[in-house]
Formats: C-alpha cells, sequence, structure tokens
C-alpha cells in the first residue's frame, strides 16, 4: 500500500502562523465576551415623565396694602419784615469806643510781688543723705563716710549697753535672734520710731524703748536744708543655751 501524504511536504513550517491566527481569533472573542452587556428592560429610562409624581404648590397671595403718602414739608418761615424809617428821624447809633490807648495816657502798673515757694523735701534715706546727721562725739569728723562710720559705730554702742539680751532666755529663745528697727531723725534732731521687727512682742517693745532713748543729733541736710532722715537699725544678740 502507497502512501498519500505528500513526502515533501513539510507543515512544521506554517504551524507558527497557524498557533498566531488561533491566539488572535481567540482574545477577538474574549474581547466581544467581555464587553457584551445585557439591561433589563423595566431598568431602561423611557425618558417619560410622570406628571402626577409632581405635588401642587401653594402660591401665596400677596396683599397689596395702601401705605399713605408721607405728609408735605412744613412751609418756610416768613422773611423778617424790615421796618424803613424815613431820612427825617433821628435813629440813634450805638458808639463803640476804641480800647486803643494813645502814647500821651500813662498806665500804672501796681507791682507784682513775687513769693518764692519754699521746695519741700521729704525723708531721705541714711545712704544717700548729702550732709549726714552728727551724733554727739562725731563733731571732728571732716567728711560724710567718716560721719557715716562714726554714727554706726555710736548707736551700736550705744544699743548694746542699754538692751537687755538676758530678756531672750527668759522668753525661751535660743540662738541667734534679729531685731530690725526703722527709725527716723527729724529735722530738729530727735529720734522717732517707725516701727520694728522681732520674733517676740517683747523684745520689739525693747528695741524701740532702747531706740527712744538715742541722744538729740545735728540733723542732716539736703541741698542746704535740714530734712528727716530714714535709719534702719539691725539688732542680733546670742542667746546661751
Amino acid at each position: 500500500m502507497k502512501p498519500k501524504k505528500n513526502p515533501k511536504a513539510d507543515l512544521s513550517r506554517r504551524s507558527i502562523l497557524f498557533f498566531q491566527i488561533g491566539m488572535i481569533l481567540m482574545l477577538f472573542i474574549t474581547w466581544r465576551a467581555i464587553e457584551w452587556k445585557t439591561y433589563d428592560k423595566e431598568a431602561i429610562d423611557t425618558g417619560m415623565v410622570d406628571m402626577d409624581a409632581f405635588e401642587e404648590e401653594d402660591v401665596p397671595i400677596t396683599e397689596l396694602q395702601n401705605t399713605p403718602p408721607p405728609p408735605p414739608p412744613p412751609p418756610p418761615p416768613a422773611p423778617e419784615v424790615i421796618e424803613v424809617v424815613e431820612d427825617e428821624e433821628e435813629v440813634e447809633e450805638t458808639i463803640i469806643e476804641s480800647t486803643e490807648t494813645s502814647q500821651e495816657e500813662i498806665v500804672e502798673v501796681e507791682e507784682v510781688e513775687v513769693v518764692e515757694e519754699e521746695e519741700e523735701i521729704g525723708d531721705v534715706p541714711f545712704a544717700v543723705i548729702e550732709d549726714v546727721p552728727i551724733f554727739p562725739g562725731c563733731e571732728s569728723k571732716r567728711n560724710n563716710q567718716e560721719r557715716k562710720d562714726c554714727m554706726s559705730e555710736k548707736i551700736n554702742e550705744f544699743v548694746n549697753r542699754r538692751f537687755d539680751t538676758g530678756l531672750g532666755s527668759d522668753l525661751g529663745l535660743t540662738g541667734i535672734n534679729r531685731i530690725y528697727v526703722q527709725f527716723r531723725i527729724e529735722k530738729n534732731g530727735d529720734v522717732t520710731v517707725l516701727g520694728a521687727r522681732a520674733p517676740h512682742p517683747r523684745l520689739k517693745q525693747e528695741a524701740e524703748r532702747v531706740v527712744n532713748m538715742l541722744p538729740k543729733m545735728q540733723p542732716g541736710k539736703q541741698r542746704g536744708k535740714a530734712v528727716g532722715v530714714l535709719y534702719s537699725l539691725p539688732i542680733t544678740f546670742r542667746v546661751q543655751d
């Protein structure tokens, strides 16, 4: 039996071409299948408008109100009547006297006494006073600094001699106790206590008593005038246990 196939025919040459044509055909069929759409007939909007769906809108009725017109403006005031005077009648004229004076007139001016008011200078702190108050016994000091040092030394000696340091142990206090007294040296040299701070009222009274015993001093001066001078005095003492 003889074979029917031509031995010279080579089908492998066109296999790639047939494969590509098949792939293109399958891709085209798949794309059309994906793009294919179906719709429900009831869901299709035919574009018909249902007039029954709209409700009738109530249109408000506008009433026109008859507003009366505004009142007319008041008439202008009547013009002032000018009285005409005949030439024969005499009219009194108002004469305005001149206030200018001539060189011939002599004006007397009273002398004005100028009273210079003395400037009131308040209290000045001891640290910035121009002329320091002089404590008795410090008259020989020449400048302010020496007078300040002398005054502080004399006041400390005076207070240490007269202050009752045994009062601290009687009150049950221990250790170091500090008292602060502020006083003013008046314009006449007297001493006035302004206030005190202490750990006990009895110590405050004792400090004020001793400061009030300070002797009269020569007053301090500011710009050559006697003024009050403020002085702060610390008092420190130790109570032996």
